[in-house]
């Protein structure tokens, strides 16, 4: 049995100007019986915007927590936003009066460079000289950063389908994602060749409006199509497959799409601040809705993967209220997160697992960004999908452990 300790901090909503305002972040540590004295491993979720796992030993979850408190104690941070952090949600843009003006720029205080910081604090708060890192996915984005910013306070980073690129436009990245997410299609197809006329008689049911969502409103053929975004996940081609033999008619083919929408409104931060994670000094701009390739167009069989678009906001009447702030958004000028001289100066022990099939993290800009960093070991393998922390973690954290430290 584990100690758990919860730890809550009021922090800067923007670093550069501290007196403005605060917002509390919240981080749970878990130590392992007599363990008080191990180093910390923070583990860094992926996102942006959602929150860290709920630590269960008797559930073991998550995968990988037992193995890590052989080493480690865990912090598990509740990135800001989301979580026991102060949360983003319909009460935040009523205390903007519904100024998606004001709302916007206060979001723009929620990516990889602010959550460097509050990691910074915690670790001031927890007395400590370095931390250790984990970062899955998105949360690897946000290592990477660590490492440009404040590489002296890390003692070592695992990276779990997490390596981002560095000074690319997020147009390159969408586009990469597009490719991956056709072969993915194409795989599915292939294993299970009635899926796509069982798809046609769901893109045709949603069109003729015969598909109607829990609110009662009309299920769009669009928003049906990102649920394949789990194609990227252990088992997704299976999961896809074994819903689309329902009736789209039906009550449980409607939940079972609603529960496996990438964005929805349960988690609105995720939706609205999304497409930032990739913006390493640019304008998103809607990039993932303006370098869709023309298959992707005109052929309604073919899934999208974690690709926002503008219509989101519009046909999922949850997200309907963060329009605004999101198209705000889509136009603000986002700040550079990497920079590769500091990288190549970043002297910091890491380890990478890179899945060369992975749709969401292309294995060739991981690949390149991993040239930059002096002292990585990377693990390549096409046998786990982006959830395989959440699958098959000790062995992943096994794998990683032992690459970094040979």
């Amino acid at each position: 049995m584990f100690e758990l300790t919860d730890h809550r901090l009021d922090l800067p909503l923007d670093y550069s100007k501290p007196h403005v305002g605060t917002i509390e972040v919240f981080a749970r540590e878990v130590t392992p019986p007599g363990g008080a004295n191990l180093p910390v491993l923070v583990y860094l979720q992926g996102g942006p915007g959602h929150e860290s796992p709920r630590p269960s030993a008797r559930l073991g979850n998550p995968a990988w927590l037992a193995r890590a408190l052989q080493d480690y104690r865990v912090l598990f941070l509740d990135q800001r936003g989301t979580g026991l952090s102060t949360p983003f949600g319909l009460h935040t843009l009523a205390a903007f009066d519904h100024s998606a003006t004001d709302a916007a720029e206060y979001l723009t205080h929620f990516r990889a460079d602010s959550i460097v910081q509050d990691s910074e604090r915690f670790r001031e708060h927890l007395g400590l000289d370095q931390l250790s890192l984990l970062g899955q996915s998105f949360g690897g984005f946000t290592s990477l950063h660590y490492l440009t910013a404040a590489s002296a306070s890390l003692r070592e980073v695992y990276f779990t389908g997490g390596l981002p690129p560095v000074g690319l436009h997020c147009d390159d990245v969408y586009r990469a994602t597009f490719r991956t997410q056709r072969i993915k299609n194409q795989d599915l197809y292939s294993r299970f060749p009635s899926a796509k006329d069982h798809m046609r008689r769901a893109v045709e049911a949603c069109n003729a409006g015969n598909v109607h969502s829990r609110s009662g409103r009309p299920l769009t053929a669009r928003l049906l199509r990102t649920v394949g975004s789990h194609l990227g996940f252990t088992g997704g081609a299976q999961l896809l497959a074994n819903l689309l033999e329902r009736d789209p008619r039906s009550p449980a083919f409607v939940a079972d799409v609603s529960s496996l929408l990438p964005f929805k409104g349960r988690n609105p931060l995720y939706s609205v601040i999304h497409e930032s994670s990739y913006a390493d000094g640019c304008v998103t701009g809607w990039s993932s809705d303006r370098v869709m390739p023309d298959d992707f167009k005109t052929d309604e069989t073919l899934f999208t993967s974690e690709h926002l678009f503008p219509w989101h906001f519009v046909d999922d009447p949850d997200l309907e209220p963060y329009q605004e702030v999101a198209e705000q958004l889509s136009q603000y000028q986002w700040p550079k997160l990497y920079e590769a001289e500091k990288l190549a100066v970043a002297n910091v022990p890491c380890a990478a697992a890179i899945y060369t099939t992975d749709p969401f993290v292309d294995v060739d800009f991981s690949r390149h960004t991993a040239a930059l960093l002096p002292n990585i070991a990377t693990w390549e393998t096409p046998d786990h999908d982006h959830n395989a922390l959440r699958i098959d973690g000790g062995k992943i954290l096994d794998e990683l452990f032992k690459i970094i430290r040979t």
